[in-house]
């Protein structure tokens, strides 16, 4: 069986180990260059292209934007297509992620690419983990899984050294986003080597192929089945989702450029700030499933909202390094944990209808990313202060927490998980 398989390809990795690890070079590279290193490259894209801050408000819900619609395509995706539109989008990201050494590009076609490359990640980021966690046995499910989930805290990371070191040695954004993308191009080969097994049976056929009205019926009927019984918890758990995608998005967006605005003699803090969130963000998901066996998914959500609204407050409160360290390793410790904790809340809710449960509840997030951005830059004013916006933050991210409070009244006695 072995040499015909290898006959048909090079090789096919079926150790879970590998598969997480695999699972998380692909988060690395769809939500760590695809999205974050934006926010790594922004102070030298503002500087270069001489892009007002309200210009990049807009690029970057621009790509907030795709991932809504990117999450809501992996929603209509059949099971049996996984890997294959997998391999599409994360093709697709690699190729915007390079796109961006193009020089003079009109801003028509920043938006555009952005774009494309929020739709990516929206897509990839959920049939990846769909594909990779469901390769893993009950037993390891939960180690593996936090592998593959710290690579969204490692693309972080990897974001802040790429750019940190192209920057000293005298280049710009663009040549950062082309190594980005030569950097991405082995995942292409190691997803290949993850694939179903039996490809052919795995090809829809003429009779599986439905109408998009069809598929509609089918998915408003499902939701309508998700949702009976359980329409208020969702409710709630949905809206104070999109309050965390809008009170993070602040800092996950901008801390780079407040870190250049407010620490004139250090050059490169905003990048090693970015880097403090990246590197916490790897600690904080065994962090917060450890907790979460002791006293239950929703307590601990509700102590990272909390914690992170404190953080929004740092940089209003300490205007120098203190407040935008602070806040940097409050974003990292918090916001990877708030989205697990969530998801698996959702979930739980109604079991057989996981899948789409968390799919809507990333729309939900994904909504209030976009929001984010286009919020503070209109408070940010002629003097780009980000105060403003980040005090919007931390109120929207404690109305949040009082809808996890009455989620928690409303739904069943919290049954604890190891997934």
């Amino acid at each position: 069986m072995m040499t015909a398989l290898k006959s048909r390809a090079f090789i096919i990795i079926t150790n879970e180990t590998a598969i997480a690890w695999i699972g998380l070079y692909c988060l690395a590279v769809v939500m760590g260059f695809g999205r974050f290193l934006f926010t790594a490259t922004l102070p030298d894209i503002m500087i270069q292209l001489s892009l007002s801050t309200t210009i990049a408000g807009w690029m970057a819900s621009v790509n907030y934007s795709g991932y809504f619609i990117g999450a809501l395509i992996a929603m209509f995706v059949p099971h049996r297509l996984t890997w294959q539109m997998l391999m599409v989008w994360t093709i697709v990201s690699v190729i915007t992620t390079m796109l961006l050494v193009v020089p003079n590009m009109s801003l028509k076609l920043w938006y555009v690419i952005r774009l494309f490359s929020g739709i990516a990640s929206g897509v990839t980021m959920i049939l990846s983990s769909s594909l990779v966690i469901q390769s893993f046995s009950n037993e390891r499910r939960s180690v593996l899984s936090a592998l593959h989930y710290a690579g969204i805290g490692v693309g972080i990371s990897a974001s802040a050294i790429l750019t940190w070191w192209l920057l000293t040695l005298g280049y710009h954004f663009n040549v950062i986003w082309l190594v980005a993308g030569i950097i991405s191009l082995p995942l292409l080969w190691l997803l290949y080597a993850i694939r179903p097994t039996s490809l052919s049976a795995s090809q829809p056929n003429n009779n599986q192929i439905s109408s998009i009205r069809q598929t509609y019926l089918n998915f408003k009927r499902s939701l309508y089945e998700a949702a009976a019984g359980h329409t208020k918890p969702i409710i709630l758990l949905s809206a104070s989702y999109v309050l965390a995608g809008f009170g993070y998005i602040t800092s996950a967006t901008f801390l780079p450029v407040m870190a250049a605005q407010r620490l004139t003699t250090q050059t490169y803090a905003g990048l090693l700030i970015w880097l403090v969130v990246g590197v916490f963000a790897m600690l904080s998901n065994p962090i917060w499933g450890a907790l979460a066996k002791r006293i239950g998914e929703t307590k601990t959500l509700m102590g990272l909202t909390l914690l992170q609204a404190f953080g929004m407050y740092l940089p209003i409160w300490f205007d120098g390094a203190i407040g935008l360290y602070g806040n940097a390793v409050i974003l990292g410790l918090t916001f990877v944990g708030m989205v697990s904790m969530t998801l698996i809340l959702i979930k739980n809710i109604n079991p057989a209808y996981s899948n789409l449960l968390m799919g809507l509840a990333t729309l939900a997030y994904a909504l209030g990313q976009f929001i984010g951005p286009l919020v503070t830059v209109a408070l940010a004013g002629k003097n780009d202060n980000f105060n403003a916006g980040l005090l919007v933050a931390a109120i929207g991210l404690l109305i949040g927490l009082v809808l996890v409070c009455f989620f928690r009244r409303q739904s069943q006695p919290e049954q604890r998980t190891t997934a």
